[in-house]
């Protein structure tokens, strides 16, 4: 084992991965922070304050540092940073600082990806480095991005969504929008709210995306009970919703992710579109696990997409392996 540990971090706005190399995927939290109002001391991060979203006292403010991607609050973050490495590496990070790379939605300002690269150096870093999030997925998805041909992934994540041609470790195009898995709940707690009067809670619509969740209508719809507050009566009350009314739901948000691929696509140069329609499409991220979401998009693009094995883990799990790369990843990296 090194003496300095290696680690590769997604920083995501909904949820941290955090990658040691040589051990895998150490850590899985949400990226969510409860704080003392009065004080603004940090009382609990991660799975413990994501159990008290919705349920603190007023004097308790639980959020998310992150939002759409790049960092909200400077303060919190890296208190949250701090306690996700220290959780990650343990007692080997007092004696050695350990060596980390973030990664960042492609597109980010410059003042944005400074943000997170001080974060990491206050939060204990060594070193830090950031790596575009299209690029780290397609290293932890196993693409052979190094050779001079085009492969595209499609990185649907909480905050942003994001699309990038490939080429000889290097960004040939890409897009994103600031749409993602929170988008998509918002707009179930909005349907909702609107067909049913019945006012849901964040994590209420996000377990209905993700039981019964689905980008096309299913032959037999999926059923599930939610419960909430009615917007007449003020009182608690239980409705059915099925697949069909998350699909409806989600139309608009997926419309945009949409638009987002045929851009890039349209933007790629003759010789590298060949390889992608040959190849197809990698699809990585928390939203690649929306059931048939892969169907759409081949369905809308004409080009094959296929979800990548364990999607959620490829960007940290890319940071991660970046560091073996950083010699070739170099004039990449510097760009941000």
């Amino acid at each position: 084992m090194p003496l300095v540990e290696e680690l590769g971090i997604d920083l995501g706005t909904v949820n941290v991965l955090v990658y040691v190399r040589g051990r895998g995927i150490v850590l899985q939290e949400p990226s969510v922070v409860a704080q003392e109002i009065k004080t603004g001391t940090v009382l609990e991060v991660g799975e413990k304050a994501l159990a008290m979203l919705g349920r603190a006292p007023e004097t308790i403010q639980v959020r998310r540092p992150l939002r759409d991607g790049v960092i909200a609050d400077y303060h919190i973050t890296r208190e949250m940073l701090y306690y996700f490495i220290n959780t990650a590496i343990g007692k080997r990070r007092r004696l050695f600082k350990p060596h980390v790379i973030l990664t960042v939605p492609f597109g980010v300002t410059q003042v944005e990806s400074r943000a997170v690269h001080q974060a990491a150096l206050e939060a204990g870093a060594g070193r830090a480095y950031r790596i575009p999030e299209p690029l780290a997925g397609a290293i932890g998805a196993g693409l052979p991005i190094h050779t001079p041909g085009g492969h595209m992934v499609v990185d649907l994540g909480g905050g942003t969504s994001e699309a990038a041609v490939l080429s000889v470790y290097g960004v040939v195009s890409s897009s994103a929008v600031r749409v993602g898995g929170v988008r998509m709940d918002e707009a179930i707690v909005a349907y909702v709210r609107r067909k049913y009067n019945l006012m849901l809670g964040m994590p209420t619509a996000e377990e209905a995306k993700i039981r019964i969740g689905s980008a096309l209508p299913l032959e037999e719809p999926l059923r599930m009970e939610v419960q909430g507050r009615d917007q007449v009566t003020g009182l608690p009350r239980s409705v059915e919703i099925s697949s069909d009314d998350i699909s409806e739901a989600l139309e608009e948000p997926l419309n945009l992710i949409i638009n987002m691929v045929r851009s890039v696509l349209e933007r790629t140069p003759p010789e590298l579109s060949s390889d992608i329609i040959d190849r197809g499409i990698t699809m990585i991220g928390g939203g690649a696990l929306l059931r048939n979401v892969d169907n759409l998009l081949t369905q809308e693009t004409g080009v094959p997409v296929y979800v990548a094995d364990a999607p959620m883990a490829c960007v940290a799990v890319g940071a991660g392996k970046a560091h073996a790369l950083l010699p070739y990843l170099k004039r990449t990296l510097e760009a941000l």
